[in-house]
């Protein structure tokens, strides 16, 4: 879904500001499924005047790492949309040109990678690095990236000093002691405690319809009549929102790698559901190093291959490696493997030098980087979203022995992430403020049809999240990358989930049922050099890792 931040031929733009062509104002009708309707209201008067004023294009700041002819630019939202002429923050946005004829333009085209605490920032960079699955699509449309809320540089909240937050090595996230659980409840009510006095005013607001909603007034501000809108990972559930409060106002809508939207799942029993799903792709990543011994060397069966695993992590606990890389830290790096096939090459060749005595490069890869104070912060700043929307989207158990008896339980047989993740959520058993209900999520007149799309292996966002949403939105079809595991599956090279991605957002259609696709091309490890290549060109355009 969800986390991470551990890990975490361009078109020619027009400066200044564009209207193009008539734009419909929201009716306040739209946003009443499950919601306030003051709220409602006040996003229609927040469009409306987002519609008229437009956007002021600009080249993009220097230390913004966004190279022309990509422009930069600002929207206004109301903080609190029950309140639309009071409190205003700006939401950063930018975009790059389409890139064909004038006759071939359809609009823009909005991203969002995931998080909650995702920038969405570089998607028009995969315009200007010529990233071919793009190259069709982007003829098309105005690729248009966003900071919600919250993020980056708009209105960014923060729970503790970013320094203090990435420093290591951190306690272990698999408690030994009563002792133990004690001080990770200690630092996740401080944690609490630190967003509430840090970014207070901000977090009774942080939540995903009001995500939603600065997406419709965004719209409005590009001059659109309806959205186009491609959500990986937590940009899913963006999109399941928005398809529920505004069905009119949808054109395109694709949802890839989706967090289940059911209300029982939103949030708790998601990340329970995710434990589960990440032992399994962790038990996949480790068959395939064991496939592949020859050139790793660290066990030639899965069973092996773990042994190396817990060899490695109690040796980081009794003396953590390079005196910066505990168990905890191992997590943060070691994750990524099951989230994305880019990182099954990197993350082994790493471990196979460890191994073989070259210590500095899993330190190299593992430990924070102190000195990478603008790295830190972003890190720190993403974090404290994903807390404070998962905080306040739904009510959270209070009961520490409901926490401990669950992941007690779940982590007897998924120990792999199941601590470290009940530690990263435990914020919201003493959150400070407002917690919501979750919208309903289901399909109302008008929605178009919504392009789904879900390997059956993902470890972030499991399988099931898909098939709930496609009960839920009629008319959806659902493209299955059967047997796959890598999440943001429109990222990876397999043509028969590209050709269908790249055809509904060109002309709408989507197959006459649901479609499974065989898996796109596993790693391997003779292309090692290319794969770390790949990876490291994907990195700050992947669904975003939380911080564990």
């Amino acid at each position: 879904m969800i986390r991470t931040a551990v890990l975490g031929g361009a078109g020619t733009l027009i400066a200044g500001t564009l209207i193009a062509g008539a734009v419909v104002a929201p009716s306040a009708a739209a946003d009443t499924q499950g919601q306030n309707t003051s709220a409602a209201r006040g996003a229609a008067i927040a469009a409306a005047r987002a519609a008229r004023a437009g956007i002021t294009w600009k080249d993009c700041p220097a230390d913004w790492g966004l190279e022309a002819p990509i422009q930069c630019g600002w929207v206004k939202v109301p903080l609190d949309y029950t309140k639309p002429n009071g409190k205003q923050i700006q939401i950063a946005v930018d975009r790059i040109g389409s890139t064909g004829t004038k006759s071939e333009r359809q609009g823009a085209l909005l991203y969002n990678p995931g998080g909650p605490g995702g920038s969405g920032m570089r998607f028009p960079r995969r315009v200007t690095t010529k990233n071919p699955l793009w190259t069709n699509v982007s003829k098309a449309y105005d690729f248009v990236g966003f900071d919600p809320r919250g993020v980056g540089h708009s209105a960014p909240i923060s729970c503790m000093d970013p320094q203090k937050f990435v420093a290591g090595p951190k306690m272990d996230p698999v408690p030994d002691s009563e002792a133990d659980k004690r001080k990770q409840r200690k630092l996740a009510a401080a944690y609490a405690d630190g967003c509430a006095k840090r970014s207070g005013a901000m977090l009774p607001h942080m939540t995903t319809p009001n995500t939603v909603r600065d997406i419709d007034v965004i719209r409005a501000a590009l001059g659109e009549k309806k959205l186009n809108f491609l959500g990986v990972s937590y940009g899913t559930y963006i999109g399941a929102v928005y398809a529920t409060l505004y069905p009119t106002h949808v054109r395109r809508l694709i949802v890839d790698s989706v967090v289940n939207p059911s209300k029982e799942k939103i949030w708790y029993e998601a990340n329970l559901d995710q434990d589960v799903a990440f032992q399994m792709r962790w038990n996949d990543w480790k068959k395939w190093v064991a496939k592949h011994d020859a050139t790793f060397h660290l066990g030639n069966t899965a069973a092996k291959v773990e042994a190396q695993w817990l060899k490695l992590r109690a040796t980081a606990k009794k003396n953590p490696i390079g005196g910066k890389v505990g168990p905890a830290e191992l997590i943060g790096f070691f994750q990524s493997a099951p989230y994305y096939d880019s990182a099954w090459v990197p993350t082994a060749q790493v471990w196979s030098a460890y191994v073989g005595g070259d210590t500095q490069a899993l330190v190299d890869a593992a430990a924070p980087d102190m000195t990478d104070i603008a790295g830190n912060a972003a890190s720190e700043n993403g974090n404290a979203v994903y807390t404070a929307v998962e905080c306040a989207d739904a009510k959270w158990p209070t009961s520490w022995k409901k926490w401990d008896r669950d992941n007690t339980r779940l982590h007897k047989d998924h120990p792999f992430m199941t601590w470290a993740n009940a530690w990263m959520n435990l914020p919201c058993a003493t959150w400070k403020a407002p917690q919501q209900t979750p919208v309903e999520v289901h399909a109302k007149k008008g929605l178009p049809p919504v392009l789904i799309v879900q390997a059956t292996r993902d470890a972030a966002t499991p399988y099931e999240g898909a098939v709930e949403l496609h009960k839920r939105l009629a008319g959806s079809r659902l493209i299955t990358e059967k047997g796959a595991g890598s999440h943001g599956v429109t990222g990876q090279i397999n043509a028969c989930i590209n050709t269908r991605v790249e055809t509904y957002l060109l002309t709408g259609k989507v197959d006459a049922k649901d479609v499974v696709c065989a898996p796109h091309t596993t790693p391997v490890p003779t292309a090692a050099h290319k794969a770390k290549a790949q990876a490291d060109a994907l990195a700050a355009d992947l669904p975003v890792l939380p911080q564990r």
